[in-house]
């Protein structure tokens, strides 16, 4: 079956460390656009970081997050350093078809069911 799965999230304090995980089943994971994003009390759903399928990443955090992913164990990771509690959120994995990413949560059409990460001051 077709999926995504998230892991890796958790509580820290502030200006603590996470890496979340996510696994995809069922489809050529290297031949798709991957992405990070998240979902913050009172926000809209926000991307965190895209990777195509040529490795080429656009970001809108600079500095505290690392993403990268394992065509080899279709596996997609976020490494997040200095967590601040405004990360405080659910995390999604998401893909789009056809290799090429754009920062635009509509443009992903199959989505996991997130991975909490809270950040305590």
């Amino acid at each position: 079956d077709m999926g995504l799965v998230e892991s890796g999230g958790g509580s820290v304090e502030s200006g603590g460390s996470l890496r979340l995980s996510c696994v995809g089943s069922g489809f050529t994971f290297r031949t798709y656009c991957m992405g990070w994003f998240r979902q913050r009390p009172g926000h809209e759903r926000e991307p965190v970081e895209v990777i195509d399928a040529r490795q080429n990443k656009q970001y809108k955090e600079t500095g505290r997050f690392t993403l990268s992913r394992d065509n080899a164990r279709n596996r997609l990771y976020l490494e997040m350093t200095d967590l601040k509690p405004e990360d405080t959120g659910m995390y999604y994995c998401a893909r789009r078809p056809g290799g090429d990413c754009y920062m635009l949560p509509s443009t992903f059409g199959y989505w996991g069911l997130g991975t909490q990460v809270t950040v305590s001051s």
